[in-house]
């Protein structure tokens, strides 16, 4: 088999420097005034594609910002592999914060710093290069490959999902992956086989017409923060379990062979504890700290509210408070059920006196595949083990990308999240960067897996 290692070792600067000019492009979907940052980001990939070998090279507009799509079918009788991505990146603030400007790539030590540098434009490159090197050394490519890669991923994907259903025969394929996740530690690959969905409400409580004075009306009216609280105590138990009825009843039990992949993991809940100077951890009894994160639904607060918030004292009885509730959901829940349920509850314990105004938010399905009985993820895994020698371990994401349910229903129920970052990489905040080690264990790991494919 042709020496890869060699090949990417012999590109490896002029490959930086061509990853370097992408991450110079500040393609912030979220900012109207880089609409035109977004479309020399998406032309600058279709170049790239167009370079790499990939044919059917296009730049499709949308009412947003632009998915590039290319594809390479010359594989009859193979698999075809959807690659999905994303060229846009998050906002920079604050600004101050960056030792070298986002903007401006810099290696420093063996890390690349910039915005996007691993999530998502170093993780997407490593597919285009891994293409094209196995197009130059080998002529054909052992697979079919379509790539369908989105500037709208870090503001919902809004109009992806339409993309999808209009364009299901392009984009078909027998798998999707996906390189926009982590490895669990350095040297330690995980292929993520769930992701968690979401919805989220607003509650107010509104009581009297007005804040009262709390001398002339105390105890004799019903105080909005006080109902906020008595209404939010009902939500859980002093463990941590969601005590909305039916809230757990969908639910996925975990596997045997699932719980062994997570104690593989050999998570040091001690020190994470001691990490965040905690006293205890905290959650559902009798699931492990990875477990809870992982493949377990949950109902927190993010923001309660109400009253007077200035400093020194006010003696005043609010007539209002609010609470922003988020649930992270697993499969097979549904969004929308789960809400219903949510509702529900609080509308029967509802305190006397006060008025409930719920306002439902965002829903996301979750995502989840059994690798137990997926060829494919089980390749993944084994395409690790020769590059980085140790096989990757199945893992549960505790975090949403609603989009990746979307593709396993849509266009493949089989998704490999192969990811390459890092936790401490600092994705969405300032310094973000990508390790050089997983740029070139990357490459080398991608080309395992396509190549292993039958």
């Amino acid at each position: 088999m042709t020496n890869y290692a060699t090949y990417f070792q012999e590109n490896r600067e002029q490959q930086l420097a061509e990853l370097k000019e992408w991450l110079s492009i500040p393609s912030i979907s979220a900012l109207s005034e880089h609409k035109p940052d977004m479309q020399r980001a998406a032309e600058w990939l279709a170049d790239q594609l167009t370079a790499a070998g990939l044919e059917n090279v296009k730049i499709n507009p949308t009412n947003g910002h632009p998915i590039v799509t290319a594809d390479h079918l010359h594989a009859p009788g193979k698999p075809t592999v959807l690659v999905y991505g994303h060229y846009d990146v998050q906002p920079v603030d604050p600004l101050h914060l960056w030792q070298s400007p986002p903007f401006e790539p810099e290696v420093r030590g063996d890390k690349l710093f910039a915005r996007g540098a691993t999530d998502d434009k170093g993780q997407v490159f490593l597919h285009v290069k891994a293409v094209e090197a196995i197009l130059k050394q080998e002529g054909k490519l052992p697979v079919n490959i379509k790539f369908c890669i989105e500037g709208e991923e870090e503001i919902s994907s809004a109009h992806l999902p339409a993309f999808l259903e209009e364009n299901r025969e392009q984009l078909a394929a027998d798998a999707v992956l996906v390189s926009d996740t982590s490895l669990l530690e350095r040297g330690k690959p995980a292929i993520s086989t769930g992701l968690r969905g979401l919805c989220s409400l607003e509650v107010a409580i509104h009581t009297a017409n007005t804040d009262l004075h709390s001398g002339s009306f105390g105890g004799g009216v019903p105080n909005a923060l006080h109902a906020m609280v008595e209404l939010l105590a009902t939500l859980h138990d002093r463990d941590g379990k969601v005590l909305v009825e039916g809230f757990y009843d969908d639910v996925l039990p975990l596997s045997d062979e699932m719980r062994a992949e997570f104690q593989k993991q050999g998570f040091n809940e001690q020190k994470l504890q001691q990490d965040l100077e905690l006293t205890a951890l905290h959650g559902e009894e009798g699931y492990s700290f990875v477990e809870r994160i992982g493949a377990r639904p949950t109902l927190e607060l993010n923001g309660v509210y109400g009253g007077f918030q200035g400093e020194g004292s006010k003696t005043v009885i609010p007539k209002e408070a609010h609470a922003k509730i988020t649930c992270r959901l697993v499969a097979d829940q549904n969004p929308q059920d789960v809400l219903d349920k949510i509702i529900t509850h609080l509308e029967a314990v509802k305190p006397n006196g006060a008025k409930l105004t719920i306002t439902p938010g965002e829903k996301a399905r979750a995502f989840n595949i059994d690798p137990s009985e997926n060829e494919l993820l089980q390749k993944a895994a084994d395409a690790y083990t020769s590059v980085y020698g140790t096989r990757a371990l199945f893992t549960k994401d505790g975090g949403s990308i609603p989009i990746v349910e979307e593709f396993s229903r849509v266009i493949a129920p089989t998704v490999v999240l192969m990811g390459f970052g890092l936790p401490d990489e600092n994705l969405h905040a300032p310094n973000e960067h990508f390790n050089l080690e997983n740029f070139d264990k990357g490459l080398l790991t991608i080309v395992e897996f396509l190549n292993s494919i039958d």
